[in-house]
Formats: structure tokens, sequence, C-alpha cells
């Protein structure tokens, strides 16, 4: 009995300091991943707006897009790249759910008007050396200058105007509609997105 009672005692010994080692490997870590993934939504942003000399990361808005399967909100964060303090572009996440192996992160970055000024893939799951060539700079350098005015937003083996890619025309498909949902939302909400500053003309 003694004996069981004393290895009941050096587990609960082990599993608290294994605890606590855990515990201490998470505090010390915690800042460091979080300021890389900062720097890494920095660079995405970057990427696809316009000029900025402003943090966007720090200079958001946030509207609600819709409400997820348990009636939850769901929103969109909106971030605003300046120059001289003026508004120059903005950027905002869009999720293509109908990826050939599921949803397709995408950062869409506009300028005030709502004309396209660049797009990067964030995270997807498409196949290697098809689905994945939405990644490819050629695909993504369709979408810069495009706004929703005169342009059908489809790939062209849908009449619309984007290129596809060669056995792979779900995935370009996904990507094309989900950026068409997103600037369309932008121009439905563009007053509350850029309410309190100043457009650079």
């Amino acid at each position: 009995m003694k004996e069981i009672s004393r290895l009941a005692l050096v587990l609960t010994l082990i599993a608290a300091g294994a605890g606590l080692i855990l515990s201490l490997v998470e505090a010390v870590t915690r800042e460091p991943i979080a300021e890389q993934r900062r720097l890494e939504m920095l660079k995405a942003l970057q990427a696809v707006l316009p000029p900025i000399d402003n943090s966007p990361d720090t200079d958001t808005v946030s509207l609600v897009v819709g409400k997820d399967k348990k009636g939850r909100d769901v929103e969109r964060i909106f971030y605003r790249g300046r120059m001289k303090s003026e508004l120059s572009g903005v950027a905002f996440k869009v999720v293509a759910p109908d990826g050939y192996s599921g949803n397709i992160a995408i950062m869409v970055g506009i300028d005030p008007a709502g004309t396209v000024s660049g797009i990067e893939i964030l995270a997807h799951a498409e196949t290697p050396g098809l689905g994945n060539k939405i990644e490819e700079d050629w695909f993504k350098k369709q979408f810069a200058g495009k706004g929703l005015d005169g342009v059908d937003w489809r790939v062209k083996k849908d009449g619309g105007q984007f290129d596809e890619i060669t056995g792979a025309t779900i995935s370009p498909r996904a990507v094309v509609t989900a950026v068409a949902k997103g600037l369309t939302f932008y121009r439905d909400h563009r007053n509350e997105v850029v309410a309190d500053v100043e457009v650079a003309q």
C-alpha cells in the first residue's frame, strides 16, 4: 500500500513538473510567435496594397459579413493603408470555400475606389502541380487593375475574363468568385470602411 502511495506521489510530481515546464515554454514563446505572425501579415498586406507608409495591421475596421453555422457573427477585418496620413488602399481576407481540396484563403488589396491592386494566396490545400498554381505570379497578376465595373468575374472556360489553369479549373474559379464577392461587399460597405479617413486623390 505504501509502495502504491509512493508511486502515485511520484507520478503526481512528474505530471505537475511537466505541466509547469509546458506553461513556462508557452509563456516564453507566446510573444515571439505572435510577432512572427504579425510580420507575416504585414508582408502579405504590403504585397497587395498600393505604396503605404503606415502599419495597416494597426489601422483596421471590422464589419459583420454573415453568420456561422451556430448563428454567431462572422467578421471581416479591413486593413487600411495610408500614405502621408491619407488612405491609399484597403486590404481584406476572403475565403473561397469551394477549392478542389477545401478552403483557399486570399488577401485582397484594393485602392479606395475598389480596384484590385493585388492578391496573395495565404493558405490552401490544392493539388501540387495543378491547383497550387494559383500561387504563381502570372495567375495573381491578372487581378490587378480590375474592379467590378466592366469585368466579367468568371474564368474563361465559363465565358469570363480570367485565365484558368489547365487541368485544374476548380481552384481558379474558386479564387475568382471569392475575390468578386469580397469586392462586392466592400462596394456595399465602403462608407463604413473609409468613414473616418481622408482618401488620397
